[in-house]
């Protein structure tokens, strides 16, 4: 027993510091590396927050971009709509270019509604956006130039139809003076109550009691505007109350004045007249009841116009 205790290393010998040695040795190596593990994952984390975060930022930035473009395509857009709907010229400008636009407006919808565009699709979008902005531009300017040519077109056919209806209102007015002055003119008018004798001789009388009929004598004026050839005279004969001596069955009828207005005339007659002569005309009145005392006048019309007026009074009763 005293062996057994002699034979074992003493405390604090250098037999027992190996063992120990090594340990530590193992521990540090052990914990240097969990260090290292540590410090690895805290930068990995920290790498791929960073990353995270530039990835976040870019898709708001490319988010932001596409809605500013959005935004642009959008103005684009209502102001082509804009001066479509204000200018019919407009509208045919663009159907000239439709396809055009068409497949203009359906890559930037294409980009624009992608929620994965990139950077460079996006500057695809906006480059067309400038391009259908530019088109726009250059329509309006177009527009203006059109109206601008419109407006000088409109002041030349106002200016036109100005001098035309200048042109025309002197020609109505030389017309009028024209047929003003082929309108004949009536003078020297007499009518006369006369009295047919049992032997077919022609009385005058006074009387309203011998009055058999009517007699309007004239003269016709020479004129040297009224051209040769046939003129249609109307006589209008009114009784002492106003009211016109006209009777249907006997040939009287209505004429069209120059008014327009229509007037019952007793008798008409077409004289075939010569330029620049004067020639007298007669015309009887024989009418289906007896004539009033009273005044009697008469006027005479050609073309619409009165040309001339007489009267006579015929008396009560009594011889001729």
């Amino acid at each position: 027993m005293t062996e057994n205790t002699f034979n074992k290393p003493a405390s604090g010998s250098p037999g027992s510091e190996k063992p120990r040695s090594r340990n530590g040795l193992i521990y540090g190596i052990l914990i240097a590396a969990l260090a290292g593990t540590w410090i690895y994952m805290l930068y990995d984390k920290n790498k791929s927050s960073e990353i995270q975060t530039q990835q976040t930022a870019q898709i708001d930035s490319i988010s932001s971009s596409r809605d500013a473009l959005q935004q642009e395509y959008n103005a684009a857009n209502a102001r082509l709509d804009d001066l479509i709907s204000q200018n019919t010229r407009m509208d045919s400008l663009v159907k000239t270019k439709d396809k055009e636009i068409a497949d203009m407006k359906s890559r930037i919808n294409s980009i624009l509604t992608n929620k994965n565009a990139t950077q460079a699709q996006l500057a695809e979008a906006r480059r067309l956006i400038e391009q259908l902005k530019g088109n726009i531009s250059s329509y309006q300017e177009t527009i203006e130039k059109l109206e601008g040519e419109k407006l000088v077109l409109t002041d030349e056919r106002n200016t036109a139809r100005k001098e035309r209806d200048s042109v025309g209102s002197i020609k109505d007015s030389l017309n009028k003076k024209v047929n003003l002055g082929s309108v004949l003119h009536a003078s020297n008018i007499h009518l006369q109550p006369i009295m047919l004798k049992k032997n077919g001789k022609e009385v005058e009388t006074s009387k309203a009691k011998r009055a058999d009929m009517m007699r309007v004598t004239f003269d016709l004026d020479e004129n040297r505007i009224a051209p040769t050839g046939n003129k249609e005279l109307y006589v209008a004969i009114s009784a002492p109350d106003g009211t016109p001596l006209a009777v249907e069955a006997l040939g009287s009828g209505r004429f069209t004045l120059d008014d327009g207005t229509e007037k019952l005339y007793t008798a008409k007659k077409t004289v075939a007249y010569t330029l620049g002569q004067k020639q007298t005309v007669v015309m009887d009145w024989k009418q289906n009841s007896d004539f009033k005392p009273g005044d009697y006048s008469v006027e005479i019309y050609h073309d619409g116009y009165k040309i001339g007026q007489g009267k006579v009074t015929l008396k009560k009763g009594g011889l001729f």
